[in-house]
Formats: structure tokens, C-alpha cells, sequence
């Protein structure tokens, strides 16, 4: 079956270009294209499309309202978003996390990230640029701020884990346990937290620095 994509930037050629990239993927198909974020929101809505593609810079709303209306806890009927852009900061990837972004991609990542990135998004999983891992990761919360942590010491080690973007098969390989145990490791945290998804987890954790 193939996937419908939706793109979102206020720039001809990374739009082209996404699409070239997109189409050429014999899973994906580009169904539609916005300038701004007011017909990204429009468009999502009126195609309903399995995932929006969303640049944060773009007249009318940006990225991260987009994907607030389309993804976050008030959408009606939500609609998957990956954020793609050129801007890195911490506090935007925290945000379109928060909001129920699917992943946080950098453009400068390339083709391949973008591809992997739509398909994880797709699969219920969460993907975010490894430059921005990495620093995130670094910027958690030291250890003697984890005292009001709800989770115990191995579900803060699984909800690393998922903020790394691992599969329950992957954290299970990382500790040793079964795909089946690791999947309800992932399921105990994502009720202690109240998290909608996976990304929620992984907003919760980058959230702790």
C-alpha cells in the first residue's frame, strides 16, 4: 500500500526536491503541496494524507502551530507531521514533540535520513536528526533531579532508550530482554507519563534537563 505525503515549506526548490526524493520511493507518493501554514492545515484536512511533511518557518502559522493543530491533544481527527527545517533549537524540537510530532528531522541531514525518517513516522516510530540526539541526550536532567521521576530506574533506561528512536526489538537487544518484555516496559511508561505515543515519551525525556 502506498503512503500518502503532504509537503509543507515556503520554498520551491526543498519542496521539488522533497518530492523527487519522496516519489521516488515506490511506497510514497506526494499527493499534495503547501507554501504556508494555513494550507498545510487546510490541505491535511481536505486530503487527509498519512503524514505532513512541515517545514517551522512559514507565513501564516509556522511548523510547530501546524503540527499543533493537525497532531497535538485537541486535534479532532489527528493527522501524523514530521518536521523537517533548517532550524535546530532545542526548545522547537522540544515543542513539536510535545505537540505530537512524529520526528524532528534537519534538512542538511539528506535524502536518506528524510526517507527513513517518513517511514519511522509512518510505523508509529519516532525519528529525530543524530546531531540533535546527541545533544539532547547530553542536556538530560543530572541524576539528582530524577528524584520526582514516576518511573523506576529501568523504565528512565527504556524512556532513553525510545527517545533514542530504538524499536522494542532494539531496546530489548540493548537489555537483554525480549521484544515481548520490552514492549510492555514501553507500555508501563507510557502510562505512568501519560503519554499518547512513543514521541510522547521522548518529549517527556528531553523535557528533563
Amino acid at each position: 500500500m502506498t503512503a500518502r505525503i503532504l509537503i509543507a515549506d515556503d520554498q520551491d526548490d526543498i519542496r521539488s526536491g522533497f518530492r523527487l526524493v519522496l516519489d521516488s520511493q515506490p511506497d510514497l507518493t506526494v499527493v499534495g503541496e503547501a507554501a504556508d501554514g494555513l494550507t498545510a492545515v487546510a490541505l491535511a484536512r481536505e486530503l487527509r494524507p498519512d503524514l505532513v511533511v512541515a517545514d517551522i518557518r512559514m507565513p501564516g502559522v509556522d511548523g510547530l502551530e501546524v503540527t499543533r493543530r493537525l497532531a497535538g491533544p485537541d486535534a479532532d481527527d489527528p493527522v501524523r507531521v514530521l518536521i523537517v527545517t533548517t532550524f535546530d533549537q532545542d526548545d522547537h524540537v522540544r515543542t513539536a514533540l510535545r505537540d505530537g510530532a512524529c520526528g524532528f528531522l534537519l534538512k542538511r541531514s539528506g535524502p536518506g535520513l528524510l526517507i527513513e525518517g517518513v517511514r519511522a513516522a509512518l510505523a508509529g516510530d519516532v525519528l529525530i536528526s543524530p546531531q540533535l540526539t546527541a545533544r539532547l541526550l547530553q542536556r538530560a536532567t543530572a541524576p539528582d533531579d530524577r528524584r520526582t521521576s514516576p518511573l523506576t530506574a529501568r523504565e528512565e533506561e527504556i524512556a532513553r532508550l525510545v527517545a533514542d528512536g530504538l524499536t522494542n526489538a532494539e531496546i530489548g537487544e540493548a537489555l537483554v530482554i525480549s521484544p515481548g518484555t520490552a514492549k510492555t516496559h514501553v507500555a508501563n511508561v507510557q502510562t505512568k507519563l501519560g503519554a499518547r505515543n512513543r514521541v510522547g515519551i521522548a518529549a517527556w525525556w528531553w523535557g528533563r534537563r
